[in-house]
């Protein structure tokens, strides 16, 4: 089927953060692929630690590459013109077109940088509208902030650029619904209120037909029609799109077999631990500074936006010295700046990563890391497992992973975990990636756990010691589960929106 028209551009908004609007642009992605329409996800600008590198090595969001594989297509660096990285100090690392621009404090970049980046997001989008008949754009927080409306990059100002029709979604979860979407549309100047065509309720629990006397009020008082009320699905299971929703979402924790997450107070990249949760008789436990780490099987590291700052809040919280004695008894696993953490040196003497300078790590690993020296490596990777210690079995097998680090390693005695066949590893040209010393094994491929022999022979090794029966290499839950979540996600939509309705609000047929 042909498109009514060319680059139809579709905008989802939020009454707040976390209302569902990435899930929605996903869901809306699937359906019109499906129909055989091209299809993009867009976001403008996007704050996020959770990122991803695409194939051409530039680093979005995760919540695009999510969209783009919903669409069918492959994730590219305009799709998230702007990425903004929280560092430290209202600091950000600053992303455009997939590679850093710097590390700016907000004053700096609205006061001299908002004009490149308004640029880049109109190059990107011009870019989407020669390749794709319909853009399904994501906004950011609330079109409604009142003290941002003259400088905001991620709602109205680009509904306007793109001329989109803008879709409310609204969380009914949260309690006062009505009461968002009415104070949305009132701090709203007039021309951006005539943008939104049509309000999506979404996380509804209750009755539906005690909803219904709501619903007709709230088209009364704003003048656009609600296309449908999504049900609350606890069992869909996508990558999040920020670390704020660690604090909503509940892991499993309660299997035979626990592995314990650092939860760093900069934590980011923490979709590398998601597939750990659906291998069967596991439980992954959240340990939160000033928590009990607790009886454990596997101890993992994550990435961080600030290796050198995280790693004096764990040795300001006792954690390092405990991590050293869990390493001689279960598996320990770090992962980008884990990694980093796990050796004996970070040496930051330009102050690239914080303000710090160099600090001791926990010596476990003998790895130095040093920052400054070279540009941030951004690459899709891929290598051969090493096959040391708990990998002896699956020696030779092949892993892909993406990295996105500025620290480079230089490994000592301890032996490498992975021969490097594509991208960079410790350091440019090292031809080798992570280390491993008795139990402890480090890396910079985020990803890694995606894999599916890998993931298997940790977690079989972890069920070993346990004394129950290893799984094998038969069935990866994990990528089927997260295949069936977006059609789900895809169904649920379809299932409850007034599609009649939402092709006439958007006059194009879908």
């Amino acid at each position: 089927m042909a498109p009514s028209q060319k680059n139809k551009c579709i905008m989802v908004q939020g009454t707040a953060s976390n209302a569902g609007k990435s899930v929605l642009v996903a869901a809306l992605c699937r359906i019109f692929s499906q129909r055989g329409y091209r299809v993009a996800p867009f976001k403008s600008q996007n704050m996020s630690l959770n990122s991803f590198t695409t194939q051409e090595n530039r680093e979005i969001a995760i919540a695009q590459v999510l969209q783009a594989e919903a669409a069918g297509v492959e994730p590219h660096h305009n799709m998230n013109p702007v990425l903004l990285k929280p560092k430290e100090d209202f600091t950000s690392q600053v992303i455009v077109h997939g590679k850093p621009a710097g590390d700016m404090n907000f004053y700096h970049y609205q006061h001299h940088f908002r004009g490149n980046a308004l640029k880049a997001i109109e190059t990107s989008l011009d870019a989407l509208k020669k390749d794709y008949d319909i853009i399904v754009m994501e906004g950011a927080g609330s079109p409604a902030e009142i003290n941002m409306m003259d400088v905001d990059l991620a709602n109205m100002q680009i509904a306007r650029l793109a001329d989109a029709d803008v879709l409310l979604v609204a969380d009914i979860d949260k309690g006062g619904v009505f009461a968002s979407i009415a104070g949305t549309f009132q701090l709203l100047p007039p021309e951006d209120r005539q943008r939104i065509k049509g309000i999506i309720i979404n996380k509804f629990r209750g009755n539906l037909d005690i909803l219904m006397p709501g619903i007709r009020q709230i088209e009364e008082i704003v003048g656009v029609p609600v296309l449908g009320v999504l049900p609350y699905d606890q069992d869909l299971k996508l990558p999040e799109e920020d670390s704020a929703s660690l604090s909503e979402r509940k892991y499993h924790s309660n299997g035979k077999i626990t592995v314990g997450v650092m939860r760093l107070p900069r934590i980011s990249n923490f979709t590398d631990i998601d597939p750990l949760e659906y291998e069967k008789d596991m439980g992954v436990k959240l340990i939160e500074i000033g928590d009990d780490i607790g009886n454990i099987d596997a101890l993992i590291i994550p990435g961080t936006r600030n290796s050198i700052s995280d790693m004096v809040a764990l040795d300001k919280s006792g954690y390092s010295q405990e991590i050293q004695e869990f390493a001689n008894e279960i598996p320990v696993i770090g992962i980008c700046g884990g990694y980093q953490m796990l050796g004996k040196k970070i040496i930051d003497k330009s102050l690239k990563e914080s303000n710090i300078g160099s600090i001791e790590g926990m010596g476990i690993l003998d790895i130095k890391t040093s920052f400054g020296e070279f540009e941030k490596v951004i690459y899709q990777s891929q290598g051969t497992l090493m096959g040391n210690g708990m990998f002896e079995d699956i020696r030779g097998e092949i892993l892909n992973g993406y990295e996105l680090h500025e620290g480079v390693s230089r490994v000592g005695e301890s032996k490498p975990l992975l021969k490097v066949l594509k991208g960079c590893g410790n350091y440019p040209k090292s031809g080798y990636d992570g280390a491993q010393e008795g139990l402890t094994a480090g890396t910079y491929f985020h990803g890694i756990f995606h894999n599916f022999v890998f993931r298997r022979s940790f977690t079989d090794y972890l069920r070993k010691n346990n004394g129950l029966e290893p799984l094998g290499y038969d069935h990866d839950e994990f990528t089927e589960l997260k295949k069936f979540s977006i059609q789900r996600l895809s169904d649920l939509v379809e299932n409850n929106l007034d599609i009649n309705l939402l092709e006439e609000v958007l006059h194009f047929n879908i």
